[in-house]
């Protein structure tokens, strides 16, 4: 399950696979509407009568990015044809345009006529009812469209345009679809096809001995005929080749903001800083939505998706970005959840990228009792996450903006949200989404966000509702230090849940115990922090050759291992790198920094070829498991190297 390669600019976002085949179109939002939704648009090659789709064996790849780019630098080579394939894709900063690149290298020894086909297998508006696909004569293209969703492609060789193409029904009856007409080197040339579609175009030309020749394709997207027609003449009077090459010039200008001393870190953990800058950059739609995976092979697993800004994700992500100097490419996301507040003001579980409630599986009643089906880490950590943005960029008007309808309806709530027995919040789901009760993660983000709005009403010279806001949260600093200590285990309890009527600690081992001092709770060189963070590094470290951290003990999920002792869950990328930043956060001498370098180190060795980052790892073979890529696992690593480079600086003087 991964997504191997992306390339996006806010509007449109396209994933491609290990084999580069199309796998995702999202557009007019990242995350939605996904108008292939996992299926697959094929990219084949004919050749002397022979033809070869990409994903046959005999076919190697190296798959990665320019240098500091969103644009994709792929080589597939094929000994058995006698040829070699060097591919770009990108998408245009600013237009939906998408632009591929072949340079088809001829390793035979005579000259030889190759044709390219490219195949689009489109589920419109995520289903495959009433899409047509037709040949448009006006301008030689081939187009799909349904309602207010439209798909131009066209391309061409030193030959000329478009020289085959063929429509037909897909997945119904007999018929597989028009990559089959394929196969024989010829297509039939229908030129519409309605229903459940796809099509099949062809490039031609013939390269000499050793010798190459370069082929465009391109896709034009619009919610109108007309748009796609104007973005296709674009493409052709502004040239695909110098697109691509604007593409490249325009993402090394964005990444210029990260180029700061990085201390002794290597050149290829500095390079997958970049390129996790670059992947959170793609998942992020420009209406605010910072999107959790969009890897659409998850529907295997569960029948849902991971294309949701979920409020927690979203505001560590928001952080990490800030942290990292792009500030305004998440200023939206505040605004967004301004926008999708509740009238009680709480987040709910998920969201929808244009501000729609997401699917849920928290129940509005358990055994007669109402509850409401919340995280409240979500809520609070969006307050945090704005502060700390506030601290790092002064830029006063965007919690200005926010101060009544996010700030203080948010906080209102928090502070209300207590139980009085114990001065803790009241019970909501974990993090993980998989339980209910009163977390010590989540008592940990509230207090950073009742901080967070004391600090901002303080700010604005609203002093009594600061003073209410910081009374809270040292009620809630207090009684976790009371409820949720547990000295004879010397650590802090994963949480309390109700039985019989009693509270009772639950201490099971828990990685996001790390929110104890990363919200600010407790510094980082407290004893019982310090004991915590070990007790995490000692208990769910995984003792294989993989190595990592698991988030809990006994974790089911994806799970690969019933040796609990060993194999305490699956090696999950955000959960080694807690570690690291409580390494990093309390180093004292350079010397203290060498493990969590060799941590960094580890999750670039853990990445695709690509760069990408996954969920998590096969604790046996490292491969990946669940999404990739996944947007906090890029985000954290940000973090992470963020926070080395300036504890570095510190530590050097």
């Amino acid at each position: 399950m991964a997504r191997h390669l992306v390339v996006g600019n806010g509007k449109l976002l396209v994933n491609l696979d290990n084999h580069c085949y199309i796998r995702d179109i999202y557009f007019p939002y990242v995350g939605q509407l996904n108008h292939v939704g996992g299926q697959r648009c094929r990219f084949g090659v004919w050749v002397d009568g022979t033809f070869s789709w990409l994903d046959e064996p005999d076919w190697e790849f190296e798959l990665g990015y320019i240098d500091d780019s969103l644009v994709t630098n792929i080589t597939a080579k094929n000994d058995r044809l006698g040829l070699e394939l060097y591919m770009n894709d990108g998408i245009h900063q600013r237009e939906c345009i998408y632009i591929k690149r072949v340079v088809v290298r001829n390793r035979a020894s005579a000259e030889r006529e190759v044709r390219l086909f490219f195949h689009q297998d489109l589920i419109i508006d995520g289903t495959e009812v009433g899409d047509t696909a037709a040949f448009y004569p006006e301008n030689q293209t081939l187009f799909h469209y349904k309602r207010s969703s439209y798909f131009m492609f066209n391309g061409f060789s030193d030959e000329g345009g478009i020289r085959q193409y063929s429509t037909g029904i897909k997945r119904f009856g007999s018929a597989e679809g028009t990559w089959r007409d394929a196969e024989d080197g010829v297509l039939m040339g229908n030129s519409i096809s309605q229903g459940s579609v796809d099509s099949t175009i062809s490039f031609h030309a013939k390269v000499t001995p050793d010798n190459e020749k370069t082929f465009f394709y391109w896709m034009s997207i619009g919610k109108n005929l007309e748009e796609v027609k104007r973005l296709n003449q674009y493409v052709q009077d502004s040239q695909p080749e110098k697109l691509l090459s604007r593409i490249v010039i325009y993402w090394k200008h964005w990444l210029k903001r990260a180029e700061v001393d990085q201390g002794d870190l290597s050149d290829r953990v500095i390079d997958m800083y970049k390129k996790s800058l670059l992947i959170v950059r793609t998942q992020i739609d420009e209406g605010g939505a910072i999107l959790a995976a969009n890897d659409t092979d998850i529907l295997q697993y569960n029948r849902d998706h991971y294309s949701y800004m979920w409020p927690r994700d979203g505001a560590l992500i928001a952080d990490a970005m800030s942290l990292a100097g792009y500030q305004s490419v998440i200023a939206p996301f505040f605004q967004f959840c301004a926008d999708t507040l509740s009238p009680e003001g709480y987040l709910y579980h998920k969201y929808n990228p244009d501000g729609t409630v997401g699917s849920s599986w928290h129940p509005y009643i358990v055994q007669g009792s109402e509850r409401i089906p919340l995280q409240e880490d979500e809520t609070a950590l969006v307050l945090h996450a704005l502060w700390k943005d506030y601290t790092r960029h002064q830029v006063i008007e965007l919690p200005q903006s926010l101060y009544s309808n996010l700030i203080r309806k948010a906080a209102h709530f928090l502070s209300q949200y207590i139980e009085p027995s114990l001065q803790l919040p009241k019970p909501s789901y974990d993090l993980w989404e998989e339980r209910y009760g009163i977390w010590s993660y989540t008592a940990a983000s509230v207090y950073g966000g009742l901080m967070a709005a004391a600090y901002f009403t303080d700010l604005f010279g609203d002093y009594e509702r600061s003073d209410h806001y910081r009374n809270t949260a040292q009620s809630i600093k207090a009684a976790m230090i009371t409820h949720l200590w547990d000295e004879e285990a010397g650590r802090f309890a994963r949480g309390l849940v109700l039985k019989d009527n009693v509270w009772v600690k639950d201490m099971t081992l828990e990685s996001s115990l790390f929110g104890i001092w990363e919200f600010g709770v407790l510094p980082v060189e407290d004893d019982r922090v310090i004991r915590t963070m070990n007790a995490i590094k000692q208990g769910l470290t995984i003792r294989t050759e993989v190595g990592g951290i698991a988030r809990y003990t006994n974790d089911y999920y994806f799970q690969q291992s019933g040796e609990i002792d060993k194999v305490p869950g699956n090696p999950w990328i955000i959960c080694t790198l807690w570690a690291a930043n409580f390494e990093i956060d309390s180093a004292k001498r350079l010397e203290d920094l060498e493990e969590p370098k060799r941590t960094l180190e580890w999750v670039v060795k853990n990445a695709l070829q690509s760069g990408v980052l996954a969920e998590q790892l096969n604790p046996h073979d490292g491969s990946p498991l669940s999404v990739a890529p996944l947007t906090w696992s890029h985000a954290t690593y940000v973090q992470s190297v963020c926070k080395y480079a300036k504890k570095y600086a510190e530590l050097l003087k």
